[in-house]
């Protein structure tokens, strides 16, 4: 990204703060109330990562640090990938059956007994458009406009290995 790319980027998510800030007024649950939180936060960490790559790239055009380039490319790999969760993050390790929930303990899905072998893991829901309320465009557009990826997706233990 070039230095206009990124001001422009830290212009939308700083718009994008202040609308969900502006949108929290009207929260009319704690649920809701926690999901703009989580929004702002999420929306706070990205300004931070845009302002991080801003001053690595001021710092390479000046010839200011000898590592520069470096934390450049990596900050811009990461960003790359940056995501906001508003709910429930899940990963998996399925060499080892494990999987965890929002950065936890690791736990097993895989079960043995007498009857076989049985891999359940949990899965991710997406919140309906509903479910997010007012939230909901706001999420369309910040996706849309920054290529910011948000998801809104809660664990659902239901076991669906019969379905």
């Amino acid at each position: 990204m070039t230095t206009d790319q990124n001001i422009m980027l830290y212009a939308k998510l700083s718009g994008f703060r202040l609308v969900v800030l502006a949108n929290r007024i009207g929260c009319d649950s704690e649920f809701s109330r926690a999901l703009h939180d989580r929004l702002i936060k999420g929306l706070e960490a990205a300004i931070g990562c845009v302002r991080i790559i801003m001053a690595l790239e001021r710092s390479v055009l000046t010839g200011g640090e000898e590592f520069a380039d470096y934390q450049l490319e990596g900050e811009a790999e990461i960003f790359g990938r940056f995501t906001i969760n508003l709910l429930d993050d899940l990963e998996f390790d399925f060499d080892t059956h494990e999987y965890r929930i929002n950065g936890g303990d690791w736990a097993i899905a895989l079960t043995a007994d007498y009857t076989g072998v049985d891999i359940d893991y949990p899965e991710l829901i997406a919140l309906t458009d509903d479910e997010l309320g007012s939230l909901a465009p706001i999420i369309t557009a910040i996706t849309r406009e920054t290529g910011i990826a948000v998801n809104a997706s809660r664990i659902s233990y239901d076991d669906h290995a019969e379905s």
